[in-house]
């Protein structure tokens, strides 16, 4: 390899010796993770490395990085697209958070779905989503997976170990989220994944609700853990990046798609969630706490018709969040009682705090109306109430609470 202070493969082995060796509790693996000051001179945090071109002195040193791609170690650096030592900070952070075996980094969490599925698919395969998918994943497996000949079939996000009845010769991936975006129905992850791994089938979940603090979808059987990088991640709204951890069976075939299909994270963007990753303990816990209080306090709202928050003791998911998941994260839905279009923009217009917009898992809180029922086929929607999909961020708790009271006197007043 060229001559320089970083060494890729003793790089690696440095990180693989930090998962054998520490035994830290998280919040300590989260500071210290894909860090290797010795590589960089001493630098704490590893340098942003700006690079689309890696300099080879010999024809040995640039045919062996061309092995190192063929086998599929991924071990040294040929091209920016593939990754740089800043790319590689962050994949080996994830990956020990998430109990993998490689990371793969992408332009955002849109591209590590993107990636996860067609990595594994083929024309006349068949695609199990759960029902409740995120809104822009569902518009790519409709629009681009079924135009190339994807046979997608779509199932109740409570039907557990109940989808082995689903599959089929040609089944090739299981995709799902817990909590399901929207709705926040938590699945029976374990058992998904055991019916899957029975079968051979390859299990893919979005562990963006919760993040590596709150589940680890590779210990409960599942082949990729997906992030959207872009929230709590990076947790301050300015970057757009996606991760996925997978098993050592399937990375390989994953980084390949990624790589050939040009989904890469740049570097300032991965530097920036590096950054942030190092608070995300802290931050997921004010996250949860926060929005904990928010949630039982609109519970007791007469214009409230249901709350959906797994950490909340009567939701209907909280038994198997409670026996899977170590923690909760800011993000939750609400379906309010009938109320008119006047009342419902009075409302949500004059928001200081709770502002609309898209995203989440910043600092910042956010609301944006939801319509959850246009999406589902496997099982109806029961509700006809207007939704709120409600973030809530790191500022004063009774201020929000203090928003959200204001708001709903303004939807009174509309009536």
């Amino acid at each position: 390899m060229p001559a320089c202070s970083f060494d890729p493969l003793r790089h690696l082995t440095d990180i693989m010796d930090q998962k054998t060796e520490r035994q830290h509790k998280t919040d300590t693996r989260v500071v210290h993770t894909g860090r290797t000051p010795r590589d960089f001179h001493g630098v704490v945090n590893t340098p942003v490395y700006h690079a689309s071109t890696f300099i080879f002195e010999t024809v040995d040193e640039l045919l062996e990085t061309r092995r190192d791609r063929a086998s599929g170690a991924y071990v040294g650096f040929t091209y920016g697209r593939e990754g740089t030592p800043t790319t590689r900070a962050l994949e080996d952070a994830m990956t020990e958070l998430e109990g993998g075996y490689r990371a793969v980094v992408t332009s955002c969490g849109l591209g590590a779905i993107a990636a996860s599925l067609m990595a594994f698919l083929s024309a006349g395969d068949h695609l199990l989503i759960v029902d409740s998918l995120y809104g822009p994943a569902r518009a790519f497996c409709e629009e681009t997976l079924r135009k190339f000949g994807v046979d997608i079939e779509y199932f109740d996000p409570q039907i557990g170990a109940g989808i082995e009845a689903l599959f089929r010769p040609n089944t090739r991936v299981v995709y799902l989220e817990s909590p399901c975006s929207l709705t926040f129905e938590v699945c029976d992850v374990p058992a998904i994944a055991k019916a899957c791994r029975a079968r051979d089938i390859v299990s893919v979940m979005d562990n963006t609700w919760a993040s590596p603090i709150g589940f680890r979808p590779l210990r409960h059987g599942i082949d990729v853990s997906l992030h959207a990088a872009t929230k709590y991640i990076s947790g301050h709204s300015d970057l757009m990046l996606g991760i996925a951890v997978t098993t050592e069976e399937v990375f390989v075939r994953l980084k390949q798609t990624a790589s050939g299909a040009g989904y890469c994270g740049g570097p300032d963007d991965v530097y920036m969630a590096l950054r942030g990753l190092r608070t995300l303990p802290i931050r997921m816990e004010r996250h949860q706490r926060s929005a904990l209080k928010v949630a039982q306090w609109l519970q007791q709202r007469p214009e409230v018709d249901s709350v959906m928050y797994p950490a909340l003791p009567d939701d209907p998911g909280h038994a198997i969040w409670k026996r899977d998941f170590e923690a909760a994260s800011g993000l939750f839905g609400l379906v309010l009682k009938p109320c008119s279009d006047a009342q419902f923009a009075a409302m949500l217009d004059h928001m200081t705090l709770f502002q609309m917009g898209y995203s989440w898992g910043g600092y910042e809180s956010l609301v944006v109306p939801t319509y959850p029922g246009t999406l589902r086929t496997a099982r109806p929607w029961a509700s006809d109430g207007r939704g709120l999909r409600l973030h809530v961020g790191l500022e004063d708790v009774d201020d929000l609470i203090d928003d959200l009271e204001r708001g709903f006197q303004r939807l009174a007043a509309a009536a």
